[in-house]
């Protein structure tokens, strides 16, 4: 299988691809003949700069053509797709510099600095201007021959106990996401999917242009801000048709912006965390559909789909997929079942597919069948859609000079479901005030990537703790 000529190049020449809204308000289509051309170019550029197949190339550019095209080149020669989120700070990078080992890095300008903090020890590609529509390469380069198993993607989880682990994707991930597709994310042929979200993470290329593709649609890219009004005003210009977005967003939109009828929409979809119901009832009294939640992990890809808008429940399992509820715990039975679970870990450790798949997320079942998501069963904060482990969190803390022990935990929070609240401890001779919590608040925020740093931020003589010495977080949740 090869996703770059299954798939990309089976189009139509002339048939649209991408809808590019730059950063700059600039707008441009690209057609398929656009990223084939593209792809065989950059797949060219990375074989010259030493790259074989097999090894891995990062990426570190937002959500551009640029990105889509890199992506496609890599799978086009074989080579295997890192791509990183732009918020990610240097020491984030490091650790996937570490762990992956890229023989190049394709970055644009405005992230180049960043990686560069990072001590990258690869070839870089830097991306000084777009990619033109009618960029011919010298000579194509042979598509790979590739099995189910072979790498195509890495991703990695949000570190929940500790440093973020690399997962790898086999070829299938990328085709198994027409599963999804069909039962959750709805687009038809000809349709405008617009995934928002950010590029880096697994549900940004799964759904970004990976679904939409296979579905035979045409996907949005937006370079922008995230602005409540705006990404209205975008929806009905470019006349969208299948909308993705996390479920912070649809509650931001619902609360600061005016909601209004979307006619070109059929599709709403949401996924990372459960909508609140008085937010489903804004967008659905408004528009006229309701958001369907869905359920997945990094190692897994999409494991369920709320087909009937079932308010609140994120679904049942996808076709064929093995769901069970265990005591509370969603396990996937037979991972052999499921189209995109992983094949193992950046570290050599090959997946448990012959095992019980305990996904740590407890949930309901009614007489139905409909999962209705409850918490975690570890201690992962879920804010805004991103997978947050309080490790990280507290690795930041404490490297600041005034901090000698903290804890970090989730707090609720209307908007973004939840927020991380960090209880510090301070070192002999610092005394607390909103000022150093602040300076804390920056220290983070330039520690790893900014989503992570601690929205609330108290201070303690001392922490919970178990007579072995762990933090009891679960007390400090209570109070």
């Amino acid at each position: 299988m090869n996703f770059a000529t299954q798939v990309v190049d089976r189009f139509h020449p002339g048939r649209l691809a991408l809808v590019e809204l730059a950063r700059d308000g600039s707008r441009r289509e690209w057609t398929f003949a656009d990223i084939t051309a593209a792809s065989h170019a950059l797949a060219a550029e990375l074989t010259r700069a030493g790259v074989s197949r097999g090894d891995v190339v990062m990426t570190l550019i937002g959500n551009r053509p640029e990105w889509v095209i890199t992506l496609v080149a890599c799978w086009r020669a074989g080579f295997v797709a890192l791509p990183c989120n732009e918020q990610l700070r240097a020491k984030d990078l490091a650790e996937r510099l570490t762990q992956a080992q890229p023989k190049a890095i394709v970055v644009d300008e405005r992230n180049l600095r960043e990686l560069q903090a990072a001590g990258p020890d690869a070839s870089i590609v830097v991306l000084t201007a777009p990619f033109h529509g009618d960029l011919e390469p010298k000579a194509k380069i042979a598509a790979a021959e590739l099995g189910p198993t072979d790498p195509a993607l890495i991703t990695f989880t949000s570190g929940t106990t500790g440093s973020a682990k690399g997962i790898v994707h086999g070829q299938r991930y990328l085709f198994g996401q027409a599963l999804q597709a069909e039962h959750w994310l709805g687009p038809r042929p000809g349709d405008l999917v617009w995934c928002t979200a950010a590029s880096g993470w697994s549900k940004s290329a799964r759904n970004s242009f990976i679904a939409p593709w296979l579905a035979g649609a045409p996907a949005l890219l937006h370079d922008g801000r995230f602005d409540p009004q705006e990404r209205l005003e975008i929806l009905a210009r470019e006349r969208v048709n299948v909308l993705c977005m996390a479920p912070t967003e649809y509650r931001v939109i619902a609360k600061r912006a005016t909601l209004r009828r979307l006619p070109d929409l059929h599709s709403l979809v949401a996924a990372g965390e459960a909508l609140n119901p008085e937010v489903l009832r804004a967008w659905h009294e408004t528009t006229g559909l309701t958001v369907r939640d869905g359920y997945g992990q990094t190692e897994t890809g999409q494991l369920t789909a709320n087909i009937d808008g079932v308010p609140g429940s994120m679904g049942k399992p996808l076709p064929g997929v093995a769901l069970e509820v265990d005591d509370g715990e969603l396990v996937l039975t037979r991972p052999v079942s499921d189209p995109t679970f992983f094949v193992g870990y950046l570290d050599g450790t090959p997946a448990p597919v012959n095992q019980p798949w305990r996904t740590g997320d407890r949930v309901r079942q009614n007489q139905d069948g409909y999962l209705f998501f409850e918490g975690r069963a570890d201690d992962v904060i879920i804010s805004s859609g991103y997978r947050i482990g309080p490790f990280e969190v507290e690795s930041a803390l404490v490297s600041h000079p005034a901090v000698a022990e903290a804890a970090a935990v989730a707090a609720p929070d209307a908007e973004r479901g939840a927020v991380v609240r960090a209880v510090v401890v301070l070192r002999d001779g610092h005394a607390p005030s909103e000022t150093l919590a602040s300076e804390l608040q920056d220290h983070v925020k330039g520690q790893t990537a900014p989503y992570k740093y601690p929205r609330i931020v108290e201070f303690a003589t001392d922490l919970p703790k178990t007579t072995s010495g762990k933090v009891q977080r679960a007390l400090l949740r209570s109070r």
